[in-house]
């Protein structure tokens, strides 16, 4: 197998995308992966981030190969897991307290900041509309963050959240219990799932 052969691998399991650390790691130098991209007509599209010609770009999946830190949360989480009726106006993360976000802010992106101790609470790994793996929040921290910021959620996306939640085979009341203990809501959660019970 030469050089080519294992990069093309590389971006057919990657849905068309190629990271230079992936490249690194298989032990190929930088010189090789500049002349593939050359010869193959990817076309760069972050820091390390190669696209191939004919791949449709996944701006979620993106994302979250340039900033490994990052959690989708609130409405893009709620997009991910069928808990809202369209595409959000804007993506929404979560990243530790103590993180610069500010390249993420001027993009336009809704950053959150929380605790370390929390940061990682609930993350799964979600797959995007494109097929590609994300890290999100699962249902639970989702429902926990949105109504932990209740009042900045359009009123519609809200019920229309909490009701697929409640609806859903996938919902773990256990969890979602837990999660509010952890946020200091649990009265507020148990209200709210005692009357969509």
């Amino acid at each position: 197998m030469t050089r080519f052969d294992v990069l093309d691998k590389l971006v057919e399991t990657g849905n068309g995308y190629l990271c230079t650390s992936q490249v690194v790691e298989n032990g190929i130098s930088k010189p090789t992966l500049a002349q593939f991209v050359r010869v193959r007509n990817m076309g760069r599209v972050a820091h390390g981030v190669y696209l191939a010609e004919k791949a449709w770009p996944d701006e979620l999946y993106l994302l979250s190969l340039s900033n490994s830190q990052v959690v989708f949360s609130h409405e893009t989480a709620l997009f991910l897991h069928g808990l809202m009726e369209r595409e959000p106006k804007f993506t929404s993360v979560t990243v530790k307290a103590g993180y610069n976000a500010s390249h993420l802010r001027k993009k336009g992106i809704r950053v959150y900041q929380v605790k370390p101790d929390l940061a990682l609470l609930g993350v799964m790994d979600v797959q995007t509309s494109f097929g590609n793996m994300v890290h999100a929040y699962d249902m639970e921290r989702t429902i926990c963050d949105i109504l932990r910021y209740k009042e900045s959620l359009d009123v519609q996306v809200f019920q229309y959240a909490m009701k697929e939640y409640m609806a859903s085979d996938r919902k773990n009341l256990n969890h979602l219990m837990a999660y509010a203990k952890k946020f200091r809501i649990e009265s507020v959660v148990r209200t709210y799932t005692e009357v969509m019970l």
